[in-house]
């Protein structure tokens, strides 16, 4: 990095002392979860509605599953596929099979069969974590079509909780499939974990998928070294007592859930409070019991939970801290939130190729916003990060000019699961190209102000517009297909799908969307569908995506 104009990193200045300090993490989660649970046995690591697992019980459970993984065959470095909500199933099955030596397959419960199928057959998954309700919806097929899955464990996730609240639990309690093993009943028949298997700060901890610039899903992969150095940062950098409460409102199966509220609290010896799957008024119910010190979401989230009747001030007057990223924060968010309940909310900016956070705004500061565009900084980068700003050529700008966002530090991962010419594209000499446009200014403060790709962000949750379009050309009807990312004021973006029509073909607008939703996760359905006669293109032919942004 010599002679580079960002190697100096003016804003360390912006950095409180806890968060100049160097990070010492320890190894893996696991690690930091044993000595969490050394020091504090009996304290809540876990609280579920109005279920509770106390640290030395977690460490009991989650052993059980690691030795009942081995005993069935799972072998260092198998991957294990975990398909649940925010349920303490998803803490079990995590640790459980990092305890075994597996690496660990995050999947969306919100995914299609062939979704999953793509993972399943992409990453070699040895064995399946899931809830019973997607077993028997679709999954066991799913799985069938994937030679390597010998392993199956399903859960109830109304178990480890009494309350059944309605609102997010209504569904009914399924009897064990017959062709699989109930999760919660293996981790209390009990026994040790196997000898030898916890992974090093090395080894891959997660295979993340993400979608790159193929429109193919990608794993990115995650070391455990990655994750604890970002979880760390969050521990030490952030003001929030050992023990406290920290509330799972983003999802555990993201890289942000994972890193920033699941390992960050368990390092701290603190209580994960989780809630299922994102409700407003079970979220705010929540608060009011458990007075959690920290939170982390995308802005949508807070945009419903201030929109609810409920709410009020005293819901969030615990917080230390709130956090949001995985999503644009408008400034007038943060803004009418402040006025409204108290709390500013923190932005950040991360992806899943660096283990969720590369920069934030410092816990007693607060982000400008740039006065030409209007944009709200994203924060600054954290030590031994290199967050730099490139033009095409891959050379540096100057402050406060446009480029691609690159970054260089310890949570950047080490490349794509076996893609070895994505990777080499992607981390050149190590280096994350994220294919962001942004700037930074002279104080090192950094914007994200658009995407070098078509990547569509929906509620935090990233689209790629081929895999819509794929699904739209195998309706009947359709003869072009083009799908883009529009602005929509709850969920940041929205997916916009413009379409001609094969000769004599007639098909409504609300068809397609209906069409989409059976086989795409919730997020990925086109909300508008426009029916063009002619779709603009180039002169060779080529769609025109751009044209089709404007609304009309």
């Amino acid at each position: 990095m010599t002679g580079s104009i960002y190697a100096a990193r003016p804003w360390l200045a912006l950095l409180g002392e806890a968060q100049r300090a160097p990070v010492h993490p320890a190894p893996t989660l696991v690690h930091a979860f044993r000595e969490s649970a050394a020091r504090t046995p009996d304290r809540a690591a876990l609280a579920y509605f109005d279920g509770r697992l106390g640290y030395r019980e977690t460490d009991a459970l989650s052993d059980a599953v690691a030795g009942h993984l081995a005993a069935k065959g799972l072998e260092p470095g198998d991957r294990v596929a975990l398909m649940l909500q925010n349920s303490p199933q998803f803490v079990l099955a995590l640790l459980g099979a990092w305890k075994a030596g597996a690496v660990v397959v995050p999947l969306n419960p919100m995914y299609k069969s062939a979704e999953v199928g793509h993972v399943l057959k992409d990453a070699g998954v040895t064995a399946v974590i899931c809830a019973d309700r997607i077993w028997e919806a679709f999954l066991r097929e799913t799985a069938a079509g994937a030679p390597s899955v010998r392993i199956v464990l399903t859960t109830s996730e109304l178990d480890l909780q009494t309350r059944n609240d309605e609102r997010v639990l209504a569904f009914e309690r399924l009897p064990v499939p017959r062709d699989t093993e109930d999760l919660v009943a293996v981790a209390r028949r009990g026994g040790g974990a196997p000898e030898g298997r916890v992974p090093g700060a090395d080894d891959v901890a997660l295979i993340s998928y993400t979608s790159g610039t193929s429109g193919t899903p990608k794993g990115a992969m995650n070391a455990h070294r990655n994750i604890m150095v970002n979880a760390e940062r969050q521990r030490t950098g952030h003001p929030v007592p050992e023990g406290s409460a920290y509330f799972a409102l983003a999802p555990l199966f993201h890289i942000t859930g994972v890193v920033c509220q699941l390992a960050a609290c368990l390092a701290n010896a603190g209580t994960l409070v989780l809630a299922h799957r994102f409700h407003p008024g079970v979220v705010l119910d929540a608060f009011a019991e458990h007075r959690p010190a920290y939170t982390v979401g995308p802005s949508t989230a807070f945009m419903a939970l201030a929109a609810h009747p409920g709410a009020t001030p005293g819901h969030f007057a615990s917080f230390r801290i709130i956090s949001s990223g995985g999503a644009p924060v408008p400034p007038a968010l943060i803004e009418k939130f402040r006025a409204e309940f108290g709390p500013y909310l923190h932005n950040g900016y991360g992806l899943t190729e660096c283990t969720a956070p590369c920069a934030a705004v410092p816990p007693e500061r607060e982000a400008p916003v740039d006065p030409a565009s209007g944009t709200l900084s994203v924060g600054v980068p954290g030590p031994d990060t290199v967050v730099r700003i490139l033009d095409e050529n891959g050379a540096e700008v100057p402050f406060g000019t446009h480029g691609e966002i690159a970054v260089r530090g310890p949570q950047v991962v080490t490349g794509y699961w076996g893609l070895p010419e994505a990777t080499a594209a992607a981390f050149p000499d190590g280096e994350l190209r994220t294919g962001d446009i942004g700037f930074m200014d002279e104080a090192g403060w950094l914007y994200v102000v658009d995407r070098k790709k078509d990547m569509i962000n929906a509620s935090g949750f990233k689209v790629w517009p081929r895999e819509v379009e794929d699904v739209l050309y195998t309706h009947p009807a359709v003869r072009e297909a083009a799908v883009v990312g529009v602005p929509d004021p709850y969920r940041g973006e929205t997916v916009r799908a413009c379409v001609s029509l094969r000769p004599g073909a007639t098909v409504a607008p609300e068809e397609l969307t209906a069409y989409c939703a059976e086989r795409l996760a919730a997020y990925k359905y086109p909300r508008e569908v426009e029916i063009l006669a002619e779709l603009p293109k180039t002169a060779s032919g080529k769609i025109l995506r751009r044209e089709l942004r404007s609304p009309r």
